[in-house]
């Protein structure tokens, strides 16, 4: 089994109306950038921002970072101008705020090709409110294209008039609904964000039970938030031992005619062999980063 994974521990929001950050951004350890129209950006701003982001795709230097636009919906009076602007600027995939039905994600995908984008450009889309999160069975399998679920941690609490707590219980059963829906339908999924920047130990809890949860990385928005992110998201060394060690005894157990082998006492099927090969390729991914 071959397995082609590519890390997203760490994406980190980009504020497009400021041309220093998105220079800056060329030098970050970030597995994927988003280039923010939306929240980021001030209603005045924003048809400089569009420009600037255009522009900086179009000039590169991003490397093996993925760069990913979130604009704003199309029934708002910028997303249309925003998926003209950058369809053919070279994104690796246009990230929809506040989806509610796959009828959005269509919407997009037909404006990105009436604007000439790549045929098959990746589509990303947010869960952020009740009833986005609601309607994730849908919506994640309601595209051909639709390749990531980004958790919006901010708006959900927002609409649910809760509160934001150390733990984040009040967000628990949304965010393992999105990481349902996107292992169901082959996605990835991305936890949401962690507000209080001078709370290490906050965003490294945060980081660890996303991880716990089966998310593939958490949204970020600060640069100080990655190094903790690609920590906790990454497999550590002892992890990808045993994964080796398991997967050398399965593939023994096979040649030889058994179902399962045993591994420091314990039993190793198929399933293990599985999330061994999974584990080995996210590592080796990692590691041409």
């Amino acid at each position: 089994m071959t397995l082609s994974i590519r890390p997203r521990r760490s994406v980190l929001y980009m504020p497009s109306a400021n041309e220093r950050a998105l220079d800056k951004a060329r030098g970050l350890d970030a597995d994927a950038l988003i280039l923010d129209l939306e929240d980021a950006v001030a209603p005045d701003a924003k048809a400089q921002a569009r420009e600037r982001v255009a522009q900086a795709l179009r000039q590169g230097g991003y490397g093996r970072r993925e760069c990913v636009v979130r604009v704003n919906a199309l029934d708002t009076p910028w997303g249309r101008d925003d998926v003209r602007a950058i369809a053919g600027a070279g994104a690796d995939a246009v990230l929809l705020p506040k989806v509610e039905d796959a009828a959005q994600l269509h919407a997009l995908a037909r404006a990105l090709d009436e604007a000439g984008a790549p045929p098959g450009l990746p589509l990303w889309a947010m869960a952020e409110t009740p009833l986005g999160f609601l309607r994730l069975d849908a919506i994640a399998c309601g595209h051909p294209r639709l390749a990531a679920i980004v958790v919006g941690t901010s708006d959900l609490v927002k609409d649910l008039h809760a509160r934001h707590t150390p733990g984040r219980q009040e967000t628990l059963l949304a965010r393992s609904l999105a990481v349902m829906a996107a292992r169901a339908h082959g996605l990835a999924a991305l936890d949401g964000v962690h507000l209080d920047l001078n709370d290490d130990a906050g965003l490294a809890a945060a980081c660890e039970q996303g991880r716990d949860l089966g998310f593939d990385g958490k949204t970020l928005i600060h640069p100080r938030q990655i190094a903790p992110a690609n920590a906790a998201f990454a497999p550590s060394g002892a992890e990808v031992a045993l994964a080796r060690k398991r997967l050398l005894a399965w593939r023994a157990a096979q040649a030889a005619g058994q179902g399962v082998a045993v591994v420091d006492g314990a039993l190793v099927e198929n399933l293990h062999a599985r999330e061994a090969e999974r584990l080995i390729a996210l590592a080796e991914a990692i590691g041409k980063f």
